[in-house]
């Protein structure tokens, strides 16, 4: 979890335009279309496979969003959550919806976990017990104390990979970058250290391990 705008008022669904916020922060129209050209941000998201960010998209504080997307992984599992946390960046960086319209998050995540969980719908939580969920502080400790963590390794800023427990790597690199990274990790034959946020976000051992793609998955993906 990270905070783009920790003191965005958690009471209100959306605060303003990220196109505002942008101007604001890099001090007017010349300096973000600046700061645009120097990131690409259009042009990498092309890459992978996004066709547009909206630029328009309703910022918001997060809290709720990321309570969500670990009680979603501590009650379904990792491959779960992932699915919902993908499923939340199309519907925030492309729809342009805000992260804290706790109605319409709450929709979101009910359609989507009952995609992910397929004939086990029986177990999905209704819209009514997520918005229930969403309007509770369950779960507000363990987000803050993941910040508090993020802090003290340096993380000042995302995307961030975080790789065993200790090596950051800026979110933004190329693909060249992780592959020499894991070619290295290969070369020792064992990763050293593991996730660190498990224990702080109360996420089990066995989540954990169980990960977000089993190799079924990836060969479905595929």
């Amino acid at each position: 979890p990270f905070f783009l705008e920790p003191h965005y008022d958690e009471n209100k669904p959306y605060i303003e335009t990220n196109r505002q916020r942008l101007i604001k922060k890099w001090g007017g129209e010349q300096g973000w279309k600046r700061q645009k050209q120097r990131h690409d941000l259009k042009g990498r998201g092309q890459e992978a496979g996004i066709p547009h960010f909206n630029l328009d998209r309703l910022t918001s504080n997060t809290m709720a969003s990321h309570r969500l997307i670990q009680f979603v992984g501590k009650k379904y599992g990792l491959r779960v959550s992932e699915m919902l946390y993908d499923r939340l960046n199309v519907y925030y960086f492309v729809e342009g919806y805000a992260l804290n319209d706790k109605p319409r998050l709450a929709k979101v995540a009910h359609d989507e976990i009952r995609k992910a969980l397929g004939e086990e719908q029986s177990s999905v939580m209704s819209e009514e017990e997520i918005l229930k969920f969403l309007n509770s502080n369950e779960g507000r400790k363990e987000i803050e104390n993941a910040l508090e963590a993020l802090d003290q390794i340096g993380v000042h800023g995302i995307p961030k990979f975080i790789i065993e427990g200790r090596r950051v790597v800026d979110g933004a690199a190329r693909s060249d970058v992780f592959v020499d990274i894991f070619r290295e990790i290969e070369s020792k034959g064992e990763v050293h250290g593991g996730p660190i946020f498990g224990d702080i976000l109360g996420v089990n051992d066995d989540t954990v391990q169980r990960g977000s793609h089993s190799r079924e998955h990836i060969c479905e993906v595929h």
